[in-house]
């Protein structure tokens, strides 16, 4: 229990910097949806969509592979940081001198012929974003939390706060007619959802800076003759980085290409934007799988010598089920509030995708929480097995169905890529490093979640009077079953 509090403590402090930096970019979701139309707001989702394939892309992996080699007995941790960083810094230099020269066809290939700055913006921003992840991983791996967590908030203000000048104070002065010294000088109302990208671009850069101190600690003449290793250990993890991010991004992209041909730009465009706008809501998931993704690999790493630890990670994952459950059950019970993120009610026909994407994440956590088994015993060839296996899952089911049913079919194949994913390698772990995994425990949990949500739409208690109130009773009953499942732990 002493070190399931270490990890809890540890997933605290990240979990608190990534909650509030993310938090503070979800409120940008009210923003952007009241300040651009459904078809304005499909063009951020399917840029964003781009730049988290890219991400995945030009870091290769190698954020895993430092904290493997790092810790092997043998290696010394700042030759291997010092020889992952340059070759990062190599690679992404090259990818943005590309993307400047070859900005107008890949605009035109994206289908935004006038905007080819799109591409040399996000080619920074993904550049410097790449080259980060490595400092932060270094924090991570020294246990340095809050400097960590302050990089990112640092990140996400400048992020919030450029946006809030463009959309907030820009945009409505000159809509009105007023100018300032400020709008002259920085703000070109032509520009329009540019300034998002903009102020995601300042903030990188910001970033990068922050990072530099840690980046250049005590950094020694790259050793070349361990990149190797390295890289074919981070292979198979860049190719199920990239099946992962297909599972997680890919149907953005597929939504605006297929329904193009029979719907049109302008209606593509409307189904893209609400299908991102709605998929912010299931970020409460994403959140908490982030801030325990951070603390716990290391923690895996840490641990996997240790006695008992077989156990301790079966224990993780129960009350990981736990809290994740519990977020399903207060989301979809308070949907009716949660909703006014979106301020705009042109959005909000795509509120019954919430509740399918929220267990399609829950799905993807437990399957992020097996993942310590094909980790530990180097056999990351299993993982990109299991992310292509996801990805062919994905592209079928929206190939099939996104022509009839838009982005529900989306919502819905999320759900059967993740949940096929988590089942396959749950059975692939049993042969391979099993874990004793309490399955009574974690299906009475999530079974518990979805009957409390399902009694309360079949009751219609949102409909009632005092409907929020009667809510509480629900999540009441939740915590009791869980009570009664975890007490034994809980005593000791």
């Amino acid at each position: 229990m002493s070190v399931l509090k270490k990890l809890a403590g540890q997933t605290a402090i990240y979990g608190m910097s990534s909650i509030v930096a993310r938090f503070l970019n979800y409120l940008l979701v009210p923003l952007h949806t009241a300040v651009f139309v459904p078809q304005q707001y499909g063009v951020i989702t399917e840029m964003y969509a781009y730049v988290a394939f890219l991400i995945i892309l030009l870091t290769y992996g190698m954020e895993t592979a430092f904290f493997r080699f790092s810790t092997k007995e043998g290696n010394d941790p700042k030759t291997v940081f010092s020889t992952i960083l340059t070759s990062l810094v190599t690679s992404t230099s090259a990818f943005i001198l590309m993307a400047i020269i070859f900005a107008q066809p890949i605009a035109d290939w994206l289908m935004y012929p006038d905007n080819k700055e799109y591409v040399v913006w996000f080619a920074i921003i993904v550049g410097l974003d790449a080259i980060s992840s490595i400092p932060l991983a270094r924090l991570r791996s020294e246990n340095r939390p809050k400097l960590f967590a302050g990089v990112n908030i640092a990140n996400v203000a400048v992020n919030v706060g450029l946006n809030l000048f463009f959309l907030k104070y820009c945009l409505p002065l000159v809509q009105s007619g007023g100018s300032s010294w400020l709008t002259d000088t920085f703000y070109d109302p032509n520009t329009g959802v540019g300034y998002v990208f903009i102020a995601n671009l300042l903030a990188s850069v910001v970033k990068f800076l922050l990072l530099s101190p840690t980046m250049f600690r005590g950094i020694v003449r790259p050793q070349f003759k361990i990149l190797r290793p390295m890289l074919v250990y981070a292979f198979p993890l860049l190719i199920a980085g990239l099946a992962g991010m297909m599972n997680e991004m890919f149907d953005r992209v597929m939504l605006k290409r297929l329904l193009y041909p029979t719907l049109g730009e302008s209606k593509a465009m409307f189904e893209l934007g609400v299908y991102g706008a709605c998929y912010k809501l299931s970020i409460i998931i994403s959140l908490m799988i982030q801030a325990f993704r951070y603390a716990a690999e290391p923690f895996f790493f840490s641990q996997e010598k240790q006695a008992g630890s077989r156990e301790l990670y079966a224990k993780v994952m129960t009350y990981f089920v736990w809290v994740l459950a519990g977020a399903f059950l207060f989301v979809m019970l308070y949907i009716d509030l949660f909703k006014f993120f979106i301020p705009n009610e042109d959005y909000w026909v795509g509120l019954k995708v919430v509740p399918i994407l929220l267990m399609a994440n829950i799905f993807l956590g437990i399957y992020y929480n097996q993942s310590v088994w094909y980790k530990l015993t180097d056999k990351t060839s299993f993982g990109a097995g299991l992310a292509i296996f996801g990805a062919v899952i994905t592209i079928l089911l929206n190939l099939i169905f996104i022509p009839t049913y838009g982005y529900v079919a989306s919502a819905w194949a999320t759900f059967a890529c993740y949940g096929s994913m988590m089942v396959v390698s749950y059975l692939l772990g049993r042969k391979h490093y099993p874990v004793p995994y309490e399955l009574t425990k974690l299906g009475v949990m999530l079974g518990s979640a979805i009957v409390f949500y399902w009694a309360s739409v079949v009751l219609q208690v949102g409909q009632m009077q005092y409907g929020l109130a009667l809510n509480v009773l629900f999540l009441l009953g939740y915590l009791a079953v869980s009570w009664l499942l975890l007490k034994k732990e809980t005593l000791s």
